[in-house]
């Protein structure tokens, strides 16, 4: 099994569109209501679902990207505001946090091997 894509609501399409060609990503589909991504790297997709009513939305999206500190000056320098620079966490990750413009949370980093092999990983059963 392999995981398709994830959709994120957002408020306002053409700037949630906007933003997220900003971040680097490829648009393949694009209508008022619906917008999908590709990643710049590998085949995986993300999209966009217009939400006429308020929401909430507690999930994080995580985007990963080896050259993570040059990536966040690049954004920067485009106008992206961090909520978080990138910085080490406790496990084991590189982070940087920010917003989309309908207030999905985003984080950009990078784990290297201990994105799937951290230490502490559950040894499996034969």
């Amino acid at each position: 099994m392999e995981l398709n894509q994830i959709t994120l609501p957002v408020n306002n399409m053409k700037e949630a569109v906007r933003f997220y060609l900003t971040l680097g990503f490829t648009l393949i589909v694009d209508t008022p209501h619906y917008a999908r991504f590709t990643c710049p790297d590998g085949d995986s997709t993300f999209s966009l679902a217009l939400e006429e009513e308020a929401f909430e939305n507690h999930s994080v999206i995580y985007f990963e990207h080896e050259a993570l500190d040059e990536l966040f000056e690049n954004l920067s320098d485009k106008g992206v505001v961090f909520e978080q620079a990138p910085t080490d966490q406790r496990y084991l990750w590189r982070e940087a946090v920010l917003k989309d413009p309908s207030g999905n949370k985003i984080k950009l980093y990078w784990a290297g091997e201990n994105r799937i092999n951290p230490p502490w990983r559950v040894k499996q059963r034969e």
